[in-house]
């Protein structure tokens, strides 16, 4: 690590609250290696709704700020430096990681299996149970830093992670055939518009659900139908009409998405943002035979897919914003309102 310094700029979270809890420091010692990490300068940081979820300690089951309020149900400990979505450059090595690896750019694959030289017993998230990217310099195993080979900006590339290998995993967990339909729910955020383009990428039919201010830069990503938020599923769609759900919103319309399922039907999910307690009749999921997937821990080979796809351009990067670290507050502020496409993205002085 010679010629790098040893302290850095980074937004520590403090606790679980308000934005008040998120301190702009000048001072953070930069990360110390294990033998198979890499030290990672990082040049842009993408915005999720993990980091505002941690924040407020929306994943306790219990309420407040109870020891259940992470992404993986532990207690945090603070402070903690968030930020899942990372493009940056190798600047250091540990003493097992190949040297030849110092200057590559790299992406982070945000569910981590090992962390300080170890296998993991359970997945960690990067920026949840370790520091993430919202700071100068950050660390990971070697094996979670992808090489990529692309004309994209860092602020474009900073777009990917964490949005499209969260849709990837739905689509390959659900597995949709060419000419097959899909139907997403939250369509236009980070997640939504990233299963667009990788359900369009595998030939299926694509429905969009969104907003009315939204629909026609669903429709220039390829979207077939959009059907708008406020629309009754099934007047629209109609019984029996859909082979595969991607669903991130959950809330009251819920069992609809159930009824518009064909009997076999699939339904992935990976979000609630409209709600997380939802009313389910046993008769439908059996008597159609559904069938369920809970998306989170990444199966191994999505990662090196989501590369690949990016590598080749057959998805592209939607940024909607871009702010500067420093004004992470706003930037959260702004992602909150739900009034964007696509991803907000930090970036990273280094001046």
């Amino acid at each position: 690590m010679a010629n790098l310094p040893t302290t850095m700029h980074g937004v520590q979270l403090t606790g679980h609250g308000d934005f008040d809890v998120l301190k702009y420091a000048t001072d953070i010692a930069v990360p110390s290696l294990a033998s198979t990490d890499v030290l990672i300068k990082v040049m842009a940081a993408g915005v999720n709704n993990t980091d505002l979820n941690t924040r407020l300690s929306w994943y306790s089951k219990q309420g407040g700020e109870s020891e259940d309020a992470s992404w993986s149900s532990e207690a945090l400990v603070f402070p903690r430096i968030q930020g899942a979505d990372v493009c940056g450059v190798i600047v250091a090595v540990g003493e097992s990681v190949d040297k030849n690896r110092i200057g590559e750019r790299i992406l982070v694959e945000p569910c981590l299996v090992k962390a300080n030289g170890e296998t993991l017993k359970a997945p960690w998230y990067f920026g949840s149970e370790c520091d993430g990217g919202f700071a100068q310099y950050t660390v990971v195993d070697s094996i979670h830093a992808y090489t990529i080979n692309s004309r994209y900006s860092d602020v474009e590339l900073a777009s990917f992670p964490c949005s499209y290998s969260t849709a990837e995993n739905m689509l390959y967990r659900s597995n949709p055939q060419q000419g097959q339909t899909v139907l997403i729910t939250g369509a236009s955020g980070g997640v939504g518009s990233a299963a667009v383009q990788l359900a369009k990428a595998r030939g299926a039919n694509v429905i969009a659900i969104t907003s009315k201010s939204k629909a026609q830069q669903l429709k220039d990503l390829g979207v077939d139908k959009v059907i708008f938020r406020e629309d009754d599923l099934i007047q629209a769609l109609g019984k029996n009409s859909v082979d595969v759900v991607i669903d991130l919103v959950a809330g009251d319309q819920w069992p609809k998405l159930l009824e518009v399922l064909k009997p076999k039907g699939l339904y992935a999910v990976s979000g609630a943002i409209g709600g997380a307690l939802v009313e389910l009749d046993i008769r439908t999921l059996y008597l159609k035979d559904l069938t369920f997937f809970g998306c989170t821990v990444l199966e191994p080979e999505v990662f090196k897919s989501l590369v690949n796809f990016i590598e080749q351009e057959k998805i592209k990067p939607i940024v909607a914003k871009t702010f500067p670290l420093t004004e992470i507050v706003t930037a959260q502020q702004v992602f909150a309102q739900k009034q964007h496409v696509g991803k907000i993205v930090l970036t990273v002085s280094h001046g």
